[in-house]
């Protein structure tokens, strides 16, 4: 006898519904613990941000590196963990702000390399969601995005937390208060109500077997993230590209049958996507886009994210229909994307 506790999705629906209140719960009750990071971060006044994250929490960092160039005037760099856990690279990381983003603060490689970090001289900062957890003891500084347990495996509502997370520290740290970040719950609910088209959506794209993902800016994370939550829940080959990579060469892979998501939202990054848009056009594409209503007049479908919302915090929004997508296509095919096989919780590696 199949039970609601046994559906297929039931979880990561769950998760899904329960962003904006996680959203709530970060900008209230988290206030406190990310003034007082970035109070520190101030006093120590960095020359450069490295970012070290594993999976869905890379996006995140991925996102936070582009509001470290755009708004701070600093270089900003992703690294690659192995350098330290493998080979055993001890660079010289004095004025260096190191920040790790993951949602478990599990995994070995992200602890030894904030471990030899805070030796080489950085200030270390962990971000995660869970605040007992060997990465957050690692670090100088910890700030928890209190998204509550996570149940799916594929991680939803922890990524859009970090998302927030590291843009209310970040503006903090440039002096704001990250007052416009207040009417995100709202809107973030007004989004999720877009689930019977998404639902829709995933049985046009049922049989797909690749896909392309592709944004630019601020929304090329968001373009990587739904990439991979389409190959974690559905076992389809999803490839993202930044619209800018995409010409460079990818755009040959494209056909009508080879569906392409476009993140376009309002702001400098979705109108630097109107040339790929064209691109892509010109080749017949089956295109469906997530972002500006005016920019998806000509494309062959998509979800308008409501106007006005800053280009930095646009891709909490954009990514809510995607995990809408990756779960009721993963469902449409016959998976459950509460149990992708071959996945874990927590991922080790070392």
């Amino acid at each position: 006898m199949t039970t609601t506790l046994d559906l297929p999705g039931r979880l990561m629906a769950a998760e899904i519904a329960e962003q904006p209140e996680v959203w709530r719960r970060l900008l209230t009750d988290g206030a406190a613990a990310i003034a007082a990071a970035s109070a520190q971060i101030v006093d120590r006044a960095p020359r450069f941000v490295l970012f070290v994250a594993r999976g869905t929490s890379d996006h995140a960092a991925l996102y936070a590196k582009y509001l470290v160039e755009i708004n701070h005037g600093l270089p900003a760099g992703l690294v690659s963990p192995s350098t330290m856990t493998v080979y055993g690279a001890r660079p010289d990381l004095r004025d260096v702000l190191y920040i790790a983003v993951s949602q478990s603060g599990g995994s070995p490689d992200l602890v030894r390399s904030v471990e030899v970090a805070r030796q080489q001289g950085a200030l270390t900062l962990s971000i995660t969601n869970n605040a007992e957890s060997p990465l957050a003891a690692a670090a100088d500084i910890h700030v928890d995005v209190l998204a509550g347990a996570e149940r799916s495996v594929a991680a939803t509502k922890s990524y859009t937390a970090e998302l927030l997370a590291l843009y209310l520290l970040l503006e903090r740290v440039r002096g704001g208060d990250g007052a416009e970040a207040a009417a995100l719950p709202d809107l973030g609910a007004r989004v999720l109500e877009s689930d019977d088209l998404v639902h829709g959506v995933a049985q046009r794209y049922r049989f797909a077997q690749r896909l392309i993902t592709t944004g630019r800016g601020y929304s090329y994370p968001t373009a990587r993230e739904a990439a991979l939550k389409l190959m974690e829940t559905s076992y389809l080959s999803a490839q993202a590209f930044s619209g800018a990579d995409l010409l460079h060469g990818p755009l040959a892979t494209v056909d009508p049958q080879v569906p392409v998501l476009a993140i376009v939202p309002e702001g400098a990054g979705g109108q630097a996507m109107a040339p790929v848009l064209s691109r892509l056009a010109e080749r017949n594409a089956d295109v469906f886009g997530v972002g500006s209503a005016a920019l998806l007049e000509n494309l062959a479908g998509g979800i308008a994210l409501p106007g006005g919302v800053p280009d930095a915090l646009s891709p909490l929004l954009e990514i809510l229909p995607l995990q809408q997508l990756a779960m009721h296509l993963a469902i449409a095919r016959g998976e459950n994307p509460d149990k992708p096989r071959g996945l874990y919780k927590v991922t080790e590696t070392l």
